[in-house]
Formats: structure tokens, sequence, C-alpha cells
């Protein structure tokens, strides 16, 4: 009967997980809220499918300790280097003054004690990394400057959940007890060195004695081992076992094995993460939000407006970021978050609050983090943010006569930027992104100016009519293809070397005139073929030649099939004979007639060895 029952449990998860987190991501709510949906549903307050919330909540609270060490595997000292003026800032001062705030609202208008309410000022002062991060990747806004700004305030968010989880049991024992427990403090203190010192000159040599095992579910298991081992440390010390899991990711931060462990230990994590926000779903007291409505909805105004209104002024001040981009901020940042849930639960568990808090307070930041893809969304069209439309005027362009024009400041434009500058090449940037114009200009970057360089005034500034060469690097095919339009109209003369994303995209430009595209990925997946040829044994020079006859067999396809690129069937027929013909060329050069005609190697060979 207990093993019917284990497998019904289970079986309920995983459907209410597969049925919830797809329909919540496809209305980009994110995948968070699919799973806080799921407890919802299955669990006492509404269908009761699960009846032992408890026993779940203890065994998918390791999801949150595996979360912990990946965190800690991701921070290594030199990316917190690069990082510190907007992480231990930006991100120090949003902890605090949020924190501040929470705790003295919590203190004189709830009448909580001075040590809950600065374990609720703590909790409610964390953001949703999982909502926040999925948000920008999804928008495609990690890179702008409200992202980069966002993602900084959360790493020190999630540094700042470590020492407030594990202050959580520190600060009952001190209620409890009469004093200051100075014994307490040392065994903390003494555990902590512990771990760090035994884990600097312990951990690789372990890792390095299982990877002479070459077994893959070894490798799993002492990762998991190392993980659970210190945890479990931690906890008999009277520690939160989070900040063991923490302190032992940072440790190996560093480490060869790093990537290896994070692959192995992501699959434990999704799950039991997972796992543990539908225990937060299950135990929500859903009878609080129709008994006192007002009151939940007043938490969750409150939570928002105050942790908005302290953002405002650091995204202005601190972080330089205009008015839209400081709204975009804070609407991302002001609901709650994941490590709120473990501190207080930690709270409840040590009495230092109420199980009535908790559940109100777990309900106010559950609503809100499900308002937050609203909010975002809501902001984006209260801005009427476009991609075209620019946040600032063009610059006057002021430049010499250009020999050379470049469309689009990306990775592409910035490379041929740095070659002309070097051979002393007059030339003139333009490139549409803010952002993209702020961040090049940092490092000296001159003759770059923000602008359309589909705007006809833009390119008659850049004196375009004495330019000889004009590159499109821009990564949109249709502002490519509208400027590449405008180009020929106007400027005849001028050479186009433009950057195409595709075959299609390649055909459309052969169209307007310009010669021989350049495919953004194609020379670089033809040395990537070179060096998987090599890897396999042939000779650098024989995998070279492969990879050339490969190279001018495709361009004289490319040629033959822009003639008849809007013919489907014509296209897929010439697909198919090309490959034919293909393989009929390499087995007509692997006779040994054509191996005394091959040309020699060093004939093949330019610069690096690149076709």
């Amino acid at each position: 009967m207990e093993s019917h029952h284990f497998l019904q449990t289970a079986v309920v998860f995983l459907l209410a997980t597969v049925i919830a987190v797809p329909l919540t991501k496809r209305f980009r709510l994110g995948s968070v809220l699919g799973y806080l949906l799921a407890g919802v549903v299955i669990g006492p307050p509404l269908l009761g499918l699960i009846s032992d919330t408890s026993g779940v909540a203890t065994i998918s609270e390791f999801g949150v300790v595996l979360m912990l060490f990946v965190i800690g595997l991701e921070l290594s000292p030199q990316r917190l280097w690069v990082m510190r003026r907007s992480v231990f800032g930006t991100g120090l001062l949003q902890v605090l003054a949020s924190c501040i705030a929470i705790a003295a609202a919590a203190y004189f208008l709830f009448g909580l004690s001075g040590k809950a309410a600065t374990v609720v000022g703590g909790s409610l002062a964390l953001s949703s990394t999982a909502f926040g991060l999925q948000i920008l990747a999804e928008r495609k806004e990690t890179g702008s400057a409200y992202g980069r700004q966002a993602f900084a305030i959360l790493l020190f968010q999630d540094l700042a959940a470590i020492p407030l989880i594990a202050a959580v049991p520190l600060l009952a024992a001190s209620s409890a007890a009469r004093g200051f427990d100075l014994v307490g403090v040392l065994r903390t203190v003494g555990v902590i060195l512990a771990v760090v010192v035994g884990g600097r000159y312990l951990l690789r040599p372990v890792f390095r004695f299982v990877a002479r095992a070459d077994a893959v579910e070894v490798s799993t298991a002492t990762a998991l081992l190392v993980v659970m081992g210190v945890s479990l440390l931690m906890e008999l010390a009277g520690i939160s076992a989070t900040l063991g899991a923490f302190l032992a990711g940072v440790l190996l931060a560093d480490s060869e094995y790093r990537h290896e462990m994070e692959s192995h230990i992501e699959p434990f994590k999704g799950l039991l993460l997972g796992l543990f926000f539908i225990s937060v779903g299950m135990s929500m007291d859903l009878s609080l939000l129709l008994q006192r409505p007002a009151l939940v909805a007043a938490l969750v105004a409150a939570l928002l407006l105050l942790k908005a209104a302290l953002l405002w002024p650091l995204g202005r001040l601190l972080g330089g970021l205009d008015r839209s981009d400081t709204l975009r901020l804070l609407v991302l940042l002001a609901c709650g978050g994941e490590f709120a849930f473990v501190v207080l639960r930690q709270a409840a568990a040590s009495q230092l609050i109420t199980l009535g808090q908790r559940d109100a307070l777990v309900l106010a930041i559950t609503l809100s983090m499900a308002l937050t893809p609203l909010l975002v969304v809501l902001a984006a069209k209260m801005l009427d943010l476009k991609s075209h439309k620019p946040v600032r005027e063009f610059d006057s362009i002021a430049a010499d006569a250009p020999r050379v024009i470049i469309a689009g400041f990306g990775r592409v434009g910035q490379i041929i930027a740095r070659v002309l500058r070097a051979q002393g090449i007059p030339f003139v940037a333009l490139e549409h992104s803010v952002d993209q114009v702020d961040f090049s200009r940092r490092f000296g970057t001159v003759n770059l100016f923000f602008g359309d360089p589909a705007r006809p005034e833009l390119l008659r500034a850049a004196q375009a009519d004495k330019a000889e060469v004009f590159v499109l690097a821009t990564d949109d095919p249709e502002t490519n293809l509208r400027t590449a339009r405008l180009v020929k109209r106007q400027y005849p003369h001028l050479k186009i070397i433009a950057r195409a994303r595709n075959r299609q995209h390649v055909f459309r430009l052969m169209d307007m005139g310009v010669e021989e595209p350049v495919r953004e990925t194609y020379h670089s997946s033809l040395k990537m073929t070179r060096r998987t040829l090599e890897a396999l044994g042939l000779s650098r020079e024989r995998a070279a030649d492969r990879v050339e006859r490969f190279r001018r067999h495709d361009e004289d396809l490319l040629r033959k099939q822009a003639l008849v690129y809007d013919d489907e069937t014509r296209l897929i027929q010439s697909t198919r004979d090309a490959l034919l013909d293909l393989q009929q060329l390499f087995e007509a050069d692997a006779e040994p007639a054509a191996e005394r005609e091959r040309p020699r190697d060093g004939e093949l060979l330019r610069g690096d060895g690149d076709p």
C-alpha cells in the first residue's frame, strides 16, 4: 500500500507540473507561477489530492540547498570584482533601504517584535531571481542598461539571502536564551572556517581522485555528497544548511570541475526546486484571501509601492538610467522573491512569527510575483516602447570625409572598425541602439554616432557621397534590407559589404544587386568543420582541402539557387541534386588519380588555416 501511495503521489505531482507549467509559460507568466498554481490545485486549498504537506516541504527544501550551491559555483571572485560597483553599490543600498523601511512598517504599524520585524524586512526586501531573469531573457533585454542593473541587484540579493537564512535560527536562539551566547557564536565561526579551509585543501583532491574513475554516476554522487555533507555539518553545528551549500559552491567556483558539477546537479536542482514551489502553493491559505481580502490586497500594494519608491532614486541616481528604464527596473524588482518563502518558513518554525503572519505574507508574496509579468507588459505599453523609436535625438555627425561607413556597431561592426583604425582608414559608424553606443564609448571608441542608418538625412550627414564602401553589419535582417535598398538607390557608387543571417537573406540582398553577402555563421562553421575532421584523424592539410572543396561547391550552389529561391519545388530539388553532386565529388576525390592531381596543401591555407 505504501508503494502504491508513493506512486500515486508522484503521478499527481508530475501531472500537475506537466499541465500547469507549460500553460503559464505560454502566456509568458513564468514557470515559477506554474509550480505555485499546481501546488494550490493539488493541495488542501482546492482538490486535496496531497495531504502530507509537511513531508513534501521537508524533501523539497533540498531544492533550495542545491540552488544555493549552483549560485555559489557561479560567483567566482573575478566575476564579482568586475561587477563590484553595481553589485555592492546599487544592490547593497536596495537591500538595506528596503529592509529598513519594511522592518519599520512591521514594527510600528503591525506591532511585530524587533527580531521578527528584522526577519520580515529582510525577506521582503528580496525580489524573485527566477522571475526577473526569465522575464529579461524572454523579452531579450538582458543586455540592456536596465537589464544589467537588474541582474546586479538580483545578484547581491542572492548573496544577502545567505546570511539572512543563517541568521534566523541565531535570532531565535538569542530570543529564547538569556544574554549573548558567546559560545554559540564562536562555534558558528569555527565551523565556517573549518569548512572554508577544509574545502580549499580537500575538495579538489577528492574530485581529482573520482575523475580518474571516469564514471558519470560516481561524479554525480560525489557532487551530491559534497553538497549534502557540508550542509549536514552546518546543520549539526546549529547553522543553516543552505549556508553550507553556498560555501561549498563558492569554494569550487574556480575549480576545473565546476562545469561538470553544475551539469550533474542541474537536473536534481530543477526537479526539487519545482517541488519546493509546489509545496509553497500547497501551503497557501486561500481562505485568508476570501476572509480578509482587504488585508491581503493592502499587503500586496504596500510591498509593490514601497519597494518601487525606493528603487526609483537608486535607478535614476546610482544606475544612471532614464525614466523609462527606471520604470521597467522597478516593476521587475518590486515583487517578493523565492528566498522569502524559505526565510518565513524558518521564522515560523522558530516561533519568531506566528503561522497566521507567515500565511498572510506568503500569500502576499505569491500574488506580487504573479502580478509581475502583467506589470512588465503594462509598463511597456504605457511607455509605447518600440524598437525603432529612439529614446533621444540622433547625434550630430561631425567627422572628416570617411572612406568607409559602418552600419551597426555590434560584434561584427566592432571588429571591422578595429582593423580599419589600425590601418589608419577613416570611417564613420552608425548604431541605432543607445545602450550599445554608450557602452562602446566607454572604451574610447571614436567616430561612432547614435542614429538609424536607414534614415536618408543621417547618411547625408555622414557624407556617404564621399565614401567608397558601405558595410552593413546590423543583425536585424529587415533593417539590413531597408538600409541596403536606400543605399543602392541614393548612392549607387558605394560598394556594399553586407552581413546576412541565412540563405534567404542572402537571396534578397542579391536581388538588390549586393554582391557576395557574407553569411554571419558560415565561415565559423567551416572552421569548426575543419577542426572536427582533424579531430577524427584527418591531417590538417587534408581537412583544409575537404572544407575548401565544400566551400566552392556551396557558393556555386548559392548563386544557382538565387535564381529560383522563390520557387520552393525547384529550390528543394536543387538542394537534393547538390548533395548528390557533393558526395560524388568527395568519392572521386578519394581515387588515386585525384590524389596525384591534388594541389599542394599550402596553397589551400591562408592565415591560421581557415578555409
